[in-house]
């Protein structure tokens, strides 16, 4: 009997033992693997362009922090987005992206929707069982995570839902570093699980951006990624208009030529890319084209330039400017903005604590002191100003 017991507890320790290497470690082993920093030489930032960088109010349209087991709150030695590091950074506004699901195989040409790696990520990082296998759950959890980690900031980390908070933050920081602003985002409305009501649950928790679809095809419209690639579907029509309706700003990140098309060819109220780049400087699929481009700058909108090798070919700050550079050329300044990606994902030169970087290329690009305000960050707080402004001026 002594013997079976202690069999027994043995097998308990080890299942404890996975347990806490599963629920403790292993999701920060996967993101150390999955968010890093090359290592390559940064360039030499100017004196010029360090006061300059200070003077910015910085706005970045897109990082997926909330997606990993950290407090946005405390420092971490993983990723590229904390609180610490924004402020060193010098940001004035960050763009918190819910991403709910992700295909194996994940790639940029085509994938199906009938697989997801989010899950065991989930699970892994011991989110509430709710989120196990609800997609709306999860971006609701996201949502609950930055309100929780903006409460125990002390102040430091505000969340930005209406143009009256987001001037309220703009206004506390005059010659401050803090408060830092947070403006929750989606990453493909496949987390509406088909269910138009769950758009007024997501607005209700903060939601004030989202992109239609991520790496699959879905029920609103192909995916640059996905299988068929179509237009919007007639749900996804019917949701592009509840969206301007309310004040939640149209994102075509990853969604298919096709459905920038229809997005464009419909749009009442600026449009924005998020995060990528443009095939003129970057051959890559995902990346906008010029005539999209021309149509993004119609709508008022904004092009949110990344920072990782699929959107500029690189991860130099030099490769950053130059896309910035085209868009300016092509359409204004007025429709340049920053769009990391960081956190998603990526490799990068630098974290957010170093965007002096970015500051020091478009120095070095011949952009002027004005032009890189505008696209540094008054660009983006014009129009997400302007997006989060109900259509008819009045709360849904």
């Amino acid at each position: 009997m002594t013997i079976v017991r202690r069999v027994g507890w043995g097998l308990i320790f080890l299942v404890l033992l996975v347990a806490a290497v599963v629920f403790g470690l292993l999701p920060g082993i996967v993101e150390r693997s999955m968010n890093r920093i090359d290592g390559k030489p940064l360039l030499p930032v100017s004196a010029h362009a360090r006061a300059l960088h200070a003077s910015l109010q910085i706005v970045d349209l897109h990082a997926d922090t909330l997606m990993w087991q950290r407090n946005i709150d405390d420092k971490a030695e993983q990723g590229h987005v904390d609180l610490p590091r924004l402020e060193a950074g010098n940001v004035a506004l960050q763009v918190f992206s819910s991403v709910t699901k992700t295909p194996r195989g994940q790639n940029y040409d085509a994938n199906g929707a009938d697989s997801d790696n989010i899950t065991a990520l989930v699970i892994a990082q011991a989110q509430p069982p709710r989120t196990w296998t609800s997609l709306t759950e999860r971006s609701l959890w996201h949502a609950t995570k930055l309100d929780e980690q903006a409460a125990q900031s002390g102040g430091a980390l505000r969340k930005v839902t209406d143009p009256a908070s987001l001037d309220a933050l703009i206004s506390a920081r005059q010659g401050k570093k803090v408060p830092v602003g947070a403006l929750l985002s989606i990453e493909g409305l496949h987390d509406l699980e088909g269910k138009a009501e769950n758009l007024d649950r997501l607005y209700a928790a903060g939601f004030r951006m989202a992109s239609l679809t991520h790496f699959f095809d879905d029920e609103l419209a192909g995916s640059m990624h996905g299988l068929k690639k179509g237009g919007l579907t007639p749900f996804g029509r019917q949701i592009v208009r509840a969206m301007e309706d309310k004040g939640m700003i149209v994102d075509i990140a990853h969604l298919s030529h096709a459905g920038v098309a229809d997005v464009l060819a419909m749009a009442r109220r600026p449009v924005v890319s998020s995060h990528g780049g443009v095939q003129a400087t970057c051959n890559v699929n995902r990346n906008l084209t010029d005539d999209e481009i021309r149509g993004v700058a119609r709508t008022g909108g904004l092009i949110g330039i990344g920072y990782w090798d699929a959107a500029v070919c690189s991860t130099s700050p030099r490769a950053i400017a130059r896309a910035m550079r085209h868009v300016r050329d092509l359409v204004g300044i007025d429709h340049v903005a920053l769009g990391s990606d960081f956190d998603g994902a990526t490799t990068t030169r630098f974290d957010t604590s170093q965007l002096e970087q970015v500051t020091q290329a478009l120095v070095e690009q011949g952009f002027s002191d004005d032009d890189i305000r505008a696209l540094m960050g008054g660009n983006a707080l014009r129009v997400l100003r302007q997006g989060m402004m109900p259509l008819h001026g009045s709360a849904p």
